[in-house]
């Protein structure tokens, strides 16, 4: 599984901006619960968001109600839209793959056996 993130950019405090990250190939991404991460300057990565093979979405706390996570199976394409942009936001983005060998993704990203290139998100105050 190739995944391909994008959409990164620079965005000032309280915008928007969506990230997307595409399979490349012949994968078909729709069997898969796919995940969103991000790893902030000095931090260690951390579970941002993640969506399961069927559409049941999950998020960390701390963009619970500002971000969104969807997926366009169609498209082989998964989305995260980030709304109200604080500059704690600002991290490279990574999406991942999870085999759905359980009914609901995880938060742990050793669960996720494919990874991303990775996109920056850096919000300005």
């Amino acid at each position: 599984v190739q995944l391909q993130a994008s959409g990164g950019g620079l965005v000032q405090t309280g915008g928007s901006l969506r990230v997307s990250c595409a399979a490349s190939g012949r994968t078909t991404l729709s069997t898969y619960h796919m995940g969103w991460f991000r790893q902030a300057p000095g931090k260690e990565r951390a579970f941002v968001a993640a969506i399961s093979w069927y559409g049941s979405t999950y998020y960390a706390n701390s963009v619970k109600g500002r971000f969104t996570i969807s997926r366009d199976n169609a498209k082989n394409t998964v989305y995260l839209q980030m709304n109200s942009l604080k500059p704690e936001d600002t991290a490279v983005y990574y999406c991942a793959a999870e085999v759905a060998r359980r009914e609901v993704p995880t938060t742990s990203q050793s669960s996720y056996g494919f990874w991303g290139q990775g996109t920056l998100v850096t919000v300005s105050s």
